[in-house]
């Protein structure tokens, strides 16, 4: 029992600091170039995910070629979770 209780503890304290120690994203400062941009905007290397993309693809062109498919699976799974990324940014700049 006495385990047990602690465990708890325990839990509930880092939960609690999980939650109430997190800077709410308003509360994060501006400096540099993005002051001047207005506020909620969001810039995105679009060219820079099309890499990482094209990367993972690569990746996991090798691992199926080296018999690891369940990796190579994982791998092109953020491949395609990165392209739905970029398509849902480029809909928004597009206000699609």
């Amino acid at each position: 029992m006495r385990r047990r209780i602690s465990a708890f503890t325990v839990t509930a304290v880092m939960a609690g600091g999980v939650l109430f120690g997190a800077l709410p994203a308003h509360a994060a400062t501006m400096t540099g170039s993005h002051s001047a941009v207005a506020r909620g905007a969001v810039h995105v290397n679009i060219d820079e995910l099309r890499q990482q993309s094209a990367d993972l693809k690569s990746k996991a062109e090798r691992l199926d070629q080296e018999g690891e498919h369940a990796a190579a699976d994982r791998a092109r799974d953020e491949a395609r979770a990165i392209d739905n990324q970029i398509q849902a940014y480029l809909d928004a700049e597009n206000n699609v």
